[in-house]
């Protein structure tokens, strides 16, 4: 008699040590299959680069572009979460319109639902050992072996990034094991089927989904942990719905968290996720819930598996989609009018420390803001130059404007630029930020360059002095050469055109040449009397910053020749191309365009 129930009780004890324990399996399986998306969403991210903020820009001109945009860049980086934190970071450095983002955050809602159908693979059950092939669980070890070979034994950062992937994916599916291990015993529980039964209530199952997403901030874990439970067998089709639907909006909460600290246009970015979210589960909820009071559906009761979760996560996406993909011009206008807009007047937008988080993106972004550097450089010295034919206060405050931006610009990229490069980035990208953190400090010193020919300007201006008729016709001559060198440099580092950065060397050795001439034919005029003191030294202000300003543009074509180059050394590269044969010709070529005229 002792002996059986000393016997039950070592049973009972065994059962609740098995419960602890496999609750403890549950917490590392969840926090292994977290690890593994973060490690695998990471290295597509940093594999993908900048091309994707490039796509997302090219490609939402119209809703059913931006829908399959975000549903394939979703699928590519296996985040939806990534995606939303990226859409606000470019609406809030005012790279993208906020009515561009409404379909690729409906399109990023299908995509993730990829994750589901790789983890329902799970649930192969077969004697055929090809197919038993296709379970995750049994190829995923393979694959982690080729990851960690790929990641020690290669020198290519490329196949480094793809060897973190698979491992990442192995790791993942390694979680996904143990939080099935775990759960299995819970299928002879009675106290489990009995908890379940609450789940019975749409509304509580929603919120429970959305809880636990929330919590988790990972709607492909929490799909994830549904699917092992599913596989005990105790999970109906009419317990698993409604928390499916909640579990879409309880993966608003990285867009709620992304959107704080961020200007308004960028907070209605979260809005609009929420809204669509939540919209699209109460009218999924009363349509479905609806017909289950008319047609009495007879799969309400049975067993679901991971691959009917699979399959319902898909449904309600694209459903939800295309119920409210019409409406998209409203759901924009719901955004606005729950965040107000601003009073306050143009806003000087910068890049957005929330792109960090994805550091290609955050670097392509740099490229657009380095080319509006350019740009803005570019027409500050054009401002400057015409200063010098007629004097404008207009002018001179736009200048002035101008170079405060510019210095702000060098800044605030440069810093950015710092930030971004110290995050995994791939061996482009390191050359890129190479390219862009010397060419903003070119960019500024042309800002400079331009201020101080305008200097030079309001001095002839105020002082009613003007220079003799010959120094007036070589002054516009290299001026033009000043200005096709410039518009030549700027177009080259924003097309990134190596060979458009050639033609830059010889024009900026020519305009050498020519800046020379004009100081010798000066002091001729000085000796012979035809021109002052006073001018000269004017005179020779302006061709110091015109020839600063060449070297500058040869510094802006040198840097894109490197990047594609793999880093080629500007001494070296300067000497190769000077020394090479097509140089001399070019720059006689040159000579012969911007010729001074014959002296007096």
């Amino acid at each position: 008699m002792d002996d059986r129930f000393s016997g039950a009780a070592r049973e009972m004890e065994r059962i609740d040590n098995m419960d602890i324990f496999s609750l403890f399996t549950l917490c590392g399986g969840l926090a292994f299959f977290l690890y593994g998306m973060n490690t695998m969403s990471k290295s597509l991210e940093k594999m993908a680069g900048g091309k994707l903020e490039r796509m997302l820009k090219r490609m939402t001109s119209n809703p059913f572009k931006s829908l399959l945009l975000g549903a394939g860049i979703t699928i590519a980086i296996q985040s939806s979460s990534a995606m939303t934190v990226m859409l606000v970071g470019l609406v809030n450095s005012g790279v993208m319109e906020l009515g561009q983002t409404i379909g690729v955050i409906m399109g990023s809602n299908i995509g993730t639902t990829l994750t589901a159908w790789i983890l329902a693979l799970t649930g192969i059950e077969s004697e055929n050992v090809f197919v038993n092939l296709l379970k995750p669980e049994n190829f995923s070890p393979v694959l982690a072996l080729i990851g960690i070979i790929l990641i020690m034994g290669s020198k290519k950062q490329r196949r480094r990034d793809i060897g973190r992937i698979l491992v990442g994916f192995s790791i993942l599916m390694y979680g996904m094991e143990l939080m099935k291990q775990s759960v299995s015993p819970l299928a002879d529980m009675p106290e489990f089927s009995s908890l379940l039964t609450a789940f019975n209530n749409p509304i509580l199952g929603v919120a429970v989904g959305a809880i636990f997403t929330g919590i988790i901030q990972s709607s492909a874990a929490s799909v994830g942990i549904l699917q092992a439970l599913a596989l005990t067998g105790s999970i109906t089709y009419g317990m698993a719905i409604p928390i499916i639907m909640g579990q879409n909006i309880g993966t608003c909460v990285t867009a709620l968290l992304s959107s704080i600290g961020v200007n308004r246009n960028a907070r209605r970015v979260a809005v609009i996720h929420i809204s669509f979210n939540i919209i699209g589960t109460v009218i999924c909820l009363i349509l479905f819930y609806g017909g289950n009071l008319l047609l009495d559906f007879a799969f309400m009761d049975a067993a679901v598996g991971a691959v009917g979760i699979a399959f319902c996560h898909t449904v309600f996406n694209v459903f939800t989609t295309i119920i409210l993909l019409p409406f998209s011009r409203q759901l924009e206008q719901l955004a606005r009018r729950v965040v107000r807009s601003e009073n306050a007047g143009e806003q000087f937008a910068f890049l957005d420390p929330l792109l960090l988080r994805t550091p290609g993106v955050a670097i392509s972004e740099s490229v657009t803001m380095t080319n509006r550097m350019g740009q803005l450089a570019h027409e500050t010295l054009l401002l400057a130059l015409e200063q010098l034919s007629g004097w404008s206060e207009e002018r001179e405050a736009q200048i002035l404007q101008n170079e405060d931006k510019l210095d702000i610009y060098e800044d605030r990229i440069s810093n950015y630029l710092v930030e971004v490069s110290q995050h995994g980035v791939s061996m482009d990208d390191i050359r890129t930020v190479s390219r862009l953190l010397h060419a903003v400090g070119d960019f500024e010193r042309i800002g400079d360059h331009a201020l101080n020919i305008q200097d030079s300007a309001r001095e002839l201006h105020d002082k009613d002095l003007s220079f003799s008729g010959d120094a007036e016709e070589e002054l516009s001559v290299v001026i033009e050469a000043l200005q096709d060198i410039l518009e030549c440099a700027v177009h080259c580092f924003q097309a990134d055109d190596p060979a458009a950065a050639g033609e830059v060397e010889p024009l900026e050795e020519a305009i050498d040449h020519l800046i020379e001439s004009i100081r010798d034919r000066h002091i001729r005029r000085l000796q012979s009397g035809h021109c002052t003191i006073q001018l000269g030294f004017v005179l020779n202000d302006l061709l110091t910053n015109f020839e600063r300003v060449s070297d500058h543009c040869s510094n802006i074509a040198v840097s894109v020749i490197q990047e594609q180059g793999g880093g080629l050394d500007s001494h070296t590269y300067l000497h190769t191309v000077k020394t090479g044969s097509s140089f001399d010709a070019e720059l006689r070529r040159d000579l012969k365009k911007y010729r001074l005229p014959e002296e007096s």
